[in-house]
């Protein structure tokens, strides 16, 4: 993970939690400053440097003025991460609740931000789900296989990415093949029954590239529901995926890339916990397509670029038991993109990158309540992104963009970045602005049920945030620390009553602090820390919204030792006190509201080279067998033991 934003605001801290903030700030910076002018050996130094995410174009990250996370492949492994979910607790910013077991619905919250305000990218492809009409996106089935990056922009991004993008942005990119072919296979087992089998293949040349992935992951899993509450049945999982990513080179200029994905999953489920339904036999399976083709010809010496390409998703879900529904969306989108680039040598040694985007998306959705009815929503975007930078040092964004709706008011969205970095030196200043705007979803204005009516004259949601921050190297970059403050509000939230929808009045408002250092204090060791303050008010009430805890944070310590080819991994999360909606009571605004303790979570593991082409490894989670609950009533699971082998020829 690259060393990223530590950011401090202080409008809602009392003057107790300030002055322990600016202490722990300051500690740490004396902490990684220490020894200034140590050797360096260069690790910290070459944590992932270029953001494709930011600015839609490669843009080294001294040059970014967005708070901007990158996890790597690498780390992923070293990790030996098996949920995307997972990885995402140990950034700062992000909350993540997973409804029970593995298999369970898994929102992933930014800045506080709902779930369905932030935009989820795998391979170029907006993936939030279209099933359910609910725009948001479950982590649930989402497999760390073959992963090369993973790129968490914070803060409202809809100025670049649409109405998805109000809180956020998360984007995964999947390995691409070079050179001759490279054949991986992994096996691992461990508790709760658990195995996982992936197989892949991965090559190309000059004018190629191809690669193609298969794993298959099955649990037995433990009970949704609290044990404690009688549910004593496992509840198992299985999810089968398969991906591949190619391309070709007829000309020089012209680069024609395709990438596809499946997911069939099957999640066996309890009723919403309730001690007069013991172990309902319900199950819940669906499917998810993503597919997408591109072509991009590049002209005048890679001075004009033109990328134009077409996305498919669709997804299906099935639930049976005591609710049976089935569900299915799809959205297909078309999209042209061009970036201009030039230099101006004699007006402050400038570069200018102007980016034009246009697309148009067709959405549809049906369930099994309302048969034979199909809802259609159909948008058309146009953004317009400039960025220059004067003397290598300062860097200017500022993007537009103009939504066009069928069924909304047409929205325009803003937003403007600035980066400062201090030649000869390892500081940076930035600070950032944007808006962001999130439609309705097809469940809020249709229903989904025959108890929930919905409401067609809601309004979108619209969002507005701030930050501003400093990146400081020290140690000759041997470690990096950063500090950012963000203030970000929500208009026109939308809450449910569990009958219907309704914009809620006020605004919502949260700010926080984040903080992410990294140093390498001797070599083969790598120690990565981050932490979040996060204060959120609801309009009207001034609760905390729920599922956000005030606290998070994170340490992972990796080393390497036996000449590399043996390795450490341990890991510690830690989650503070939150509130969260006690369904018992009633459902959306008008259940009660319960608190829910922190905890702290252990991970260790370990992996061994037994040649240059086999690794053997295994790992703890949960060390301690901390007891938890991330969603209110419903189990996690213990202490747990996986071992594995992976190779590739």
């Amino acid at each position: 993970m690259n060393v990223l934003s530590l950011a401090i605001h202080g409008r809602r801290f009392s003057h107790s939690h300030r002055n322990t903030l600016l202490a722990t700030a300051a500690a740490l910076s004396l902490a990684l400053s220490g020894e200034a002018g140590a050797q360096n050996t260069g690790s910290v130094a070459q944590l992932p440097s270029i953001s494709v995410t930011a600015n839609m174009t490669e843009t080294p990250l001294q040059e970014v003025g967005s708070a901007v996370t990158i996890i790597t492949g690498e780390e992923l492994q070293q990790r030996q991460t098996q949920l995307v979910s997972d990885v995402l607790r140990e950034v700062p910013g992000l909350a993540v609740s997973r409804s029970g077991t593995v298999g369970g619905s898994t929102q992933v919250r930014i800045r506080g931000s709902e779930g369905n305000q932030t935009l989820v990218l795998i391979d170029g492809i907006e993936v939030n789900d279209t099933a359910g009409g609910i725009s948001e996106f479950d982590f649930a089935n989402l497999l760390a296989v073959d992963i090369e990056r993973i790129e968490i922009l914070r803060g409202p991004q809809s100025a670049l990415y649409g109405s998805d993008a109000a809180g956020g942005v998360i984007n995964i990119v999947t390995r691409r093949g070079s050179g001759k072919p490279v054949y991986g296979a992994s096996f691992e087992a461990g508790s709760f029954n658990t195995y996982q089998t992936a197989a892949s293949v991965r090559g190309g040349g000059e004018r190629y590239h191809f690669s193609l992935t298969g794993t298959d992951y099955r649990t037995s899993g433990v009970s949704h529901a609290r044990k404690d509450r009688g549910f004593n049945e496992n509840d198992g999982y299985s999810n089968q995926t398969i991906f591949s990513k190619f391309g070709f080179s007829p000309l020089e200029t012209l680069d024609l890339d395709f990438v596809g994905r499946y997911t069939d999953y099957n999640a066996e489920l309890d009723d919403y916990p309730d001690t007069e339904v013991v172990d309902a036999n319900n199950t819940g399976k669906g499917g998810q397509f993503y597919g997408r083709g591109q072509g991009k010809l590049t002209v005048l010496d890679g001075r004009w670029e033109h990328i134009v390409g077409t996305a498919y998703t669709r997804n299906h879900r099935d639930s049976w038991g005591s609710f049976t529904n089935s569900v299915e969306g799809s959205k297909l989108k078309y999209d042209y993109r061009t970036n201009v680039l030039f230099d101006t040598p004699s007006f402050a040694d400038a570069r200018h990158t102007v980016t034009f985007l246009t697309e148009q998306e067709h959405e549809e959705y049906r369930n099994s309540v309302t048969p034979g009815v199909i809802r259609k929503i159909d948008s058309t975007g146009f953004v317009g992104m400039y960025k220059i930078d004067f003397f290598k040092q300062l860097f200017l964004t500022g993007a537009v963009r103009e939504d066009k709706n069928d069924l909304f008011k047409d929205a325009r969205t803003y937003r403007g970045t600035a980066a400062y970095h201090f030649l000869d030196t390892d500081t940076k200043i930035r600070g950032s602005y944007g808006t962001g705007v999130k439609n309705p979803t097809m469940t809020e204005l249709y229903g989904f049920t025959a108890t929930f009516t919905g409401n067609p004259n809601l309004k979108p949601e619209k969002t507005k945030g701030w930050d501003v921050g400093i990146d400081q190297g020290f140690w000759n970059s041997k470690a990096m620390v950063g500090l950012t403050y963000f203030d970000q509000r929500i208009d026109d939230l939308i809450s449910n009553s569990g009958a219907s929808a309704f914009n809620a009045n006020g605004e919502t408002r949260i700010s926080g602090i984040e903080l992410e250092g990294a140093v390498e204090p001797f070599p083969n060791l790598m120690l990565r820390a981050a932490y979040t303050y996060l204060d959120g008010r609801l309009p009207d009430t001034g609760e905390e919204p729920v599922r956000r805890p005030a606290h998070t944070g994170s340490l992972n310590v990796h080393y390497r030792f036996m000449e590399s080819k043996a390795n450490v991994n341990l890991g510690i999360l830690y989650n503070g006190r939150q509130v969260d909606h006690n369904f018992e009571t009633g459902f959306g605004a008008n259940a009660s509201r319960v608190t829910l303790d922190g905890y702290t979570l252990v991970n260790l593991g370990a992996g061994y080279k037994v040649t240059e082409a086999v690794e053997i490894y295994g790992r703890v989670e949960n060390l301690l067998d901390r007891e938890y609950q991330d969603v209110y009533t419903y189990e996690t699971p213990g202490r747990a033991v996986y071992a594995g082998v992976r190779a590739t020829f």
